[in-house]
């Protein structure tokens, strides 16, 4: 698909299912979001969780119980069918992915969007940065590290992080670009060495695809929004509906205004 796609034809097939592959690249200049649902006796937990760990889970929006519409970011969207594609967790377990969540949605359902590094990769190209995954057309790469998250109520776990290569001249516009945008993750958490944070084979993500990196290149680590995937697998919850990692929910609301410069 061409990536110029306009946000609401792209928005339209996403819904009509006719789009489920990953987002980025897709909609230069609109906020990407990561997604989770859980039951409202769940909600509070979570939303405690997200304060604790706002590195990998800077909220952006929480919806009203048993309310899909996201009324601040995109008050015409359905969260129940405007993403590409989602994952179902049941007690720890990845049970189901689909492209639309109208049979699993339940009235007490909380929606929470979560900033999503893909917001901040339109600034890393527009300051002469190549983004590897939108370069050789796959998902970004992501891994669970060994970093633990801060525990709130039922929820536990590991960080997970995203993976960007750049030369070392490059690492350093790369933190100053996404420094500018901390409800998107902002700046990275580990620069260099692999191993130190737990990854052990950098070919082979957790979540996503591999990409090349290259020689004399430096791997360069965010946290992710795919935590909450991590955290449902070691919390084991009874249900908890994300998105499939990559296959983000696109806002109306425009990149720069979460840029803190």
């Amino acid at each position: 698909m061409n990536r110029d796609i306009k946000l609401e034809e792209l928005r339209s097939q996403i819904r009509e299912n006719q789009y489920t592959s990953p987002t980025a690249g897709y909609a230069p200049g609109y906020t990407q979001a990561n997604l989770v649902i859980l039951p409202t006796d769940l909600a509070y937990d979570f939303l405690l969780f997200c304060q604790r760990n706002p590195k990998s889970c800077p909220l952006i929006e929480v919806t009203e119980s048993g309310s899909p519409i996201p009324k601040i970011t995109t008050p015409n969207a359905d969260l129940r069918y405007d993403l590409p594609k989602y994952f179902i967790y049941k007690k720890g377990e990845l049970v189901d992915e689909v492209s639309d969540i109208g049979d699993y949605w339940q009235d007490d359902f909380v929606s929470f969007l979560i900033g999503c590094s893909f917001t901040f990769e339109n600034p890393l190209i527009e300051n002469g940065l190549t983004i590897r995954h939108i370069e050789e057309k796959r998902n970004v790469p992501m891994y669970v590290t060994n970093l633990p998250c801060q525990e709130a109520g039922v929820f536990h776990g590991n960080t997970v992080v995203s993976m960007r290569p750049f030369l070392p001249n490059d690492v350093i516009r790369a933190v100053e670009v996404t420094s500018r945008f901390p409800s998107v993750h902002g700046s990275p958490i580990h620069i260099g060495n692999p191993e130190e944070i737990g990854i052990q084979n950098i070919a082979k993500p957790n979540f996503g695809d591999a990409v090349t990196v290259k020689e004399g290149e430096i791997p360069v680590f965010w946290a992710c929004g795919v935590t909450p995937q991590s955290i449902a697998i070691s919390s084991k919850p009874e249900i908890m509906i994300t998105h499939a990692p990559g296959h983000m929910f696109i806002t109306d609301v425009r990149e720069s205004s979460y840029s803190i410069l």
